[in-house]
């Protein structure tokens, strides 16, 4: 317990923006932080369980945070925030489809959102326990080793389809046009021949002669 406690007040001594909207408040309200974060979370975990519109809340907790950090690492210099970022979305990315199609039986359990957030809290958690990074290096990368060969086999086959079905498809609709202006530009019509001058008697007619 006392660990535990220990890294909360660590998180809480670290520079973000949720650290620093707590300091703002404990400035102007003389309550500490802690006491502050522990209410936020006490009131953020009830919302969860009964308040409307807990999947919306639990997504926004979820994404909202991580990609303003995703752009401000993208910004800096430093290359390791880059990292962690990166593999906090790989992991978000596997939640997201294995909550997909897990979905309907988990939302009947009344602790879903709040162990949701919980998780997704947890991986985005700085320091060296922070869960993306724990479960990408003994979860994702392991089976992603094991089994990457074939993985780009099947991607490198599935690309080779895709372009192969973009390029018909590009084909036909080029064929498609083509027969379509073929059928709205009308056939200019052949000039009908110029009549000919009337050259009927025109040998028998005679100058007058002039008087001599």
């Amino acid at each position: 317990m006392d660990g535990l406690r220990q890294r909360f007040e660590q998180l809480l001594e670290r520079r973000n923006l949720a650290t620093e909207v707590l300091g703002a408040l404990e400035a102007r309200t003389g309550v500490e932080k802690r006491y502050l974060a522990t209410g936020a979370v006490t009131l953020l975990g009830l919302y969860l369980l009964f308040g409307y519109g807990a999947s919306l809340l639990c997504n926004l907790i979820g994404f909202v945070y991580p990609a303003y950090a995703s752009i401000k690492a993208i910004e800096s210099p430093n290359k390791e925030d880059d990292t962690l970022w990166l593999t906090y979305w790989v992991v978000y990315g596997l939640f997201g489809l294995v909550e997909f199609f897990s979905d309907l039986l988990l939302f009947w359990f009344p602790f879903y959102y709040v162990g949701k957030c919980a998780f997704l809290l947890f991986c985005m958690t700085p320091g060296p326990w922070n869960g993306a990074h724990i479960l990408y290096h003994h979860v994702v990368r392991p089976l992603f080793l094991k089994h990457r060969a074939a993985v780009d086999s099947v991607v490198s086959d599935l690309s080779g389809r895709a372009l192969d079905a973009a390029a018909g498809l590009t084909r036909e609709v080029l064929r498609m046009l083509a027969r379509s202006r073929a059928f709205i530009t009308p056939v200019a019509e052949a000039s009908p021949p110029l009549p000919l001058e009337p050259t009927v008697g025109r040998a028998n007619v005679t100058q007058p002669q002039k008087d001599r």
